[in-house]
């Protein structure tokens, strides 16, 4: 029985494999955008930073709208390969894991039938984790 663990930030996302014990690193999805800054993402028609909207929005403490954007954009193309997954057959069980606000979005970007595929989401960081700290972070979730 196949279980897929999905280990994701805005920028980054690597699925993983588990048969039996054995953890796998399937495959490694980069989203550069996902790493910039709002400034950096929201530019005038002449290509010049509005300098307003980025501190505006930085200063507000709030992601802004460029940003929310790409981070949604990202998550949209983790939820297509977990769902492509899912009708290859090859997923019977699901993990997530990712920060809070990055794992919110992937939820709501699974198709139904996929997210009744989940069996635990863990609330953490680990896109940057080796696999033996990833290995260990979901070793109890079954």
């Amino acid at each position: 029985m196949t279980t897929y663990i999905v280990v994701a930030d805005a920028a980054r996302a690597r699925i993983f494999t588990r048969d039996a014990l054995t953890l796998a690193e399937k495959e490694s999805m980069v989203h550069a955008e996902g790493r910039l800054h709002e400034g950096d993402l929201v530019t005038d028609g002449r290509g010049d930073v509005h300098e307003s909207m980025s501190t505006t929005s930085r200063s507000a403490g709030e992601e802004g709208t460029a940003t929310k954007h790409e981070n949604e954009l990202f998550a949209k193309e983790v939820a297509q390969r977990l769902y492509n997954a899912r009708v290859g057959n090859s997923m019977e069980k699901l993990i997530m894991v990712a920060p809070p606000k990055f794992l919110g979005l992937l939820r709501e970007k699974l198709d139904g039938p996929t997210q009744k595929l989940v069996i635990h989401s863990l609330s953490k960081d680990l896109s940057k984790a080796s696999l033996n700290d990833i290995q260990h972070a979901v070793s109890d979730l079954r």
